[in-house]
């Protein structure tokens, strides 16, 4: 029998994180849902990306992660543009949105490479993409996921040939509280991530995937 594998997914205690590990529970993974507060329907683990001796003490009670999915993201910033934002909330979405999964990778990612197999999924967004075009109308919002696609593929060429694939997901416009009038649902999206999260060992790495296929930066 196969050894069950653990994932943690942040960002977990609702919306897409939420349906996330829901998935990911659903398929026989041994699921370790944080946020930053206790509780919550699905009993979260505390983990604060964004204060170190949280993600520190997380780690020490979770053990040995496996799959690692990071989710956890605001939007402050919506409705502002590149020359009027403050940057108080840019600094605050990057603190979360690109130090927040770094943190955590730097935490969990080492242990998956001694160890020989790993899963990395980063939550991006179309709106940090070279491709479409970075989005104006929250600027803070979209750099912080042009950032987090640079981590990707440099966590990726860190990472070649140790058995740990890190990808990015584009899930698209998501209907969550971040999104309320969005199409997509929430269990659309999480079906994407848990494809990412989930690639056979001669899967991509340092790619940015939407609806299962690679996608251009």
């Amino acid at each position: 029998m196969a050894e069950q594998r653990t994932a943690l997914v942040t960002g977990a205690n609702r919306g897409l994180g939420q349906a996330v590990a829901a998935e990911l529970s659903r398929r026989g993974l041994r699921v370790v849902p944080t946020a930053r507060q206790a509780g919550g329907t699905n009993g979260a683990q505390v983990l604060d990306v964004t204060d170190a001796e949280s993600v520190r003490r997380a780690a020490e009670q979770v053990g040995a992660v496996d799959v690692l999915i990071c989710n956890a993201g605001v939007l402050l910033d919506g409705g502002t543009d590149p020359l009027s934002v403050s940057l108080d909330l840019v600094e605050r979405t990057l603190a979360v949105n690109l130090l927040g999964g770094w943190r955590v990778a730097q935490i969990f990612v080492p242990g998956m490479i001694s160890r020989g197999w790993g899963r990395v999924v980063f939550v991006s967004s179309g709106t940090g993409t070279f491709d479409g075009g970075l989005f104006t109308g929250a600027p803070g919002y979209s750099v912080s996921k042009t950032a987090v696609n640079g981590l990707t593929t440099m966590l990726a060429a860190h990472t070649k040939d140790t058995g740990v694939l890190v990808n990015a997901v584009n899930p698209g416009p998501t209907r969550t509280r971040m999104m309320p009038s969005a199409r997509r649902s929430v269990r659309e999206s999480a079906d994407d991530i848990v494809h990412a999260a989930t690639l056979s060992d001669d899967g991509p790495s340092g790619t940015l995937l939407r609806n299962r296929r690679p996608a251009p930066w």
